[in-house]
């Protein structure tokens, strides 16, 4: 049985997401960060890091949300919905978009702005900090709009994949701290957040 713990984030989303694009059967364990859950010595036994998302899958045990999606969508992806290009020059596209969403939109911009606003009673108030990252990823965006001037319907094309789950998600966190985003990748966003799947996974993911 697939097991996917964790709820209500932004990273706990594309894994959620993933497995209703897949249209794959899942467990959800509901746990939600700094709330302890993820501390529980039944947790800890799974991953030491104390963090979700986290993937059970028989006896693998997976966390990082990217890692989860690609291995999902190489494990059970069918020809109609698997979310990682089979040719290889696509696949290296994917992951390079995957690779610069991660390191440049989420640890990088995103997250250095959740860890100074929402979680400044354990990381403290940086408003310059905070301002230095959004900076940052207004910057870093000029590529996406660069690459949806080419391909406007999703970031690699005419297909849905994993690349556009990692960077929607980043965009509705930006939109959400009131990052000014352009109007191209306001209407992509709204394109893939469409989505049926998407619903059902605000569903089982719970509010951000």
């Amino acid at each position: 049985m697939r097991t996917l713990w964790g709820v209500g984030t932004t990273r706990t989303m594309r894994p959620h997401w993933a497995f209703h694009e897949l249209d794959l059967d899942f467990e959800c364990r509901a746990i939600s960060p700094r709330s302890g859950e993820t501390r529980t010595p039944e947790f800890t036994a799974l991953t030491a890091r104390q963090k979700i998302p986290l993937l059970q899958d028989n006896h693998l045990v997976l966390t990082e949300s990217a890692a989860i999606i690609w291995y999902l969508s190489e494990t059970y992806g069918k020809d109609h919905n698997r979310l990682v290009p089979i040719d290889p020059r696509e696949r290296a596209r994917c992951l390079e978009w995957c690779f610069f969403v991660l390191g440049e939109l989420d640890e990088t911009s995103l997250y250095v702005m959740r860890r100074h606003s929402e979680m400044r009673q354990t990381y403290g108030e940086a408003p310059v900090a905070i301002e230095a990252a959004a900076s940052y990823f207004r910057k870093q965006m000029r590529t996406v709009e660069r690459a949806l001037e080419a391909n406007p319907n999703y970031i690699l094309g005419e297909r849905f994949t994993a690349a556009d789950i990692m960077l929607s998600t980043c965009v509705t966190w930006a939109v959400h701290y009131g990052i000014p985003v352009a109007d191209s990748v306001i209407a992509y966003n709204a394109r893939v957040t469409a989505r049926p799947s998407y619903a059902r996974a605000e569903h089982t993911n719970g509010p951000l």
